[in-house]
């Protein structure tokens, strides 16, 4: 029941995925350190990033890691623009507001996602789809290291500019003390904008690293958005180290889970561990008291 040569590799490959679910959580708790809202777009976004993968593949027949910078300029022109153009003029600066705004922009991508894709589900086809990689006992789908590798390069990248940067300063302090943070000179509402545009851009990287081994279709970010949502409670809202950890963790548990409960109760320990959370630990685990 407890072989080594099962379990070694089941957590290998929740590392693997782990990795990306932190990219993604990674993507809405930056949204929600700043705006300290959660954006209910999150998933669909991703969909809309997971698309813009498969049809430069399929059309302009660019490799989807080749796709990375293409993906992740892309998404954060549209995050940008949706924030500084849609989501702070629609809510009159109510967080309420922007709730509401943000669940409406979901429904309008997932419903235009159907509208030009239909419910049809696609995969793409690379010469590295079926590759593994030897690793002690395991073997390891290429794809999935290559994904482990480049969201923790991302994820480091993110903190490096959150942490080193005079734009990570400035979203510091706007997510600190928004008033203050004005007050001192800098413009509140493109630092929101900038921010939400970073986070969709996590989501173009972690959409590149996906689709090689994944698939696509309107409700696939769905899925994504919840286990994304648990990560950040789980780590702590608006903690970055927290999402990091959380994701790798999430990642570990749903492989065990699916390894000895089967792939439909695969995620029953995700929500368990989120239930557990609430419960004894609602600040996460790096998260401050209210």
């Amino acid at each position: 029941m407890f072989d080594l040569a099962i379990v070694v590799p089941s957590v290998l490959n929740g590392l693997t995925t782990g990795a990306v679910y932190a990219l993604i959580a990674l993507g809405l708790t930056l949204i929600y350190g700043v705006l300290h809202i959660i954006n209910f777009a999150h998933g669909a976004s991703l969909m809309l990033a997971l698309y813009g993968v498969f049809l430069l593949k399929q059309h302009l027949g660019i490799d989807p890691y080749l796709a990375l910078p293409f993906m992740v300029a892309g998404m954060f022109v549209l995050g940008y623009l949706l924030q500084r153009v849609v989501i702070n003029r629609a809510s009159h600066g109510k967080d309420e507001n922007i709730l509401l705004v943000t669940l409406g922009i979901s429904i309008v991508m997932e419903n235009l996602a159907l509208l030009a894709f239909q419910s049809d589900t696609r995969t793409i086809d690379t010469a590295y789809t079926l590759s593994t990689v030897q690793i002690g006992p395991a073997f390891i789908a290429l794809p999935k290291l290559i994904a482990f590798g480049g969201a923790l390069v991302v994820s480091a990248l993110l903190l490096f500019m959150i942490n080193r940067t005079d734009l990570g300063r400035a979203i510091r302090a706007v997510s600190k003390e928004k008033q203050g943070a004005r007050l001192m000179g800098i413009d509140v509402d493109h630092i929101y904008a900038m921010s939400f545009g970073i986070g969709l851009a996590c989501l173009g990287a972690a959409a590149c690293f996906l689709l090689p081994a994944y698939y696509v279709n309107p409700q696939v970010g769905n899925g994504f958005v919840l286990v994304a949502f648990t990560i950040v409670v789980f780590g702590g809202m608006g903690s970055f180290g927290g999402a990091l950890l959380g994701g790798l963790v999430i990642g570990v548990v749903e492989s065990l889970g699916g390894l000895y409960l089967g792939e439909s109760l695969g995620q029953i320990g995700i929500f368990l561990i989120f239930i557990g959370v609430l419960l004894f630990r609602p600040q996460g685990l790096f998260g401050a008291k209210a």
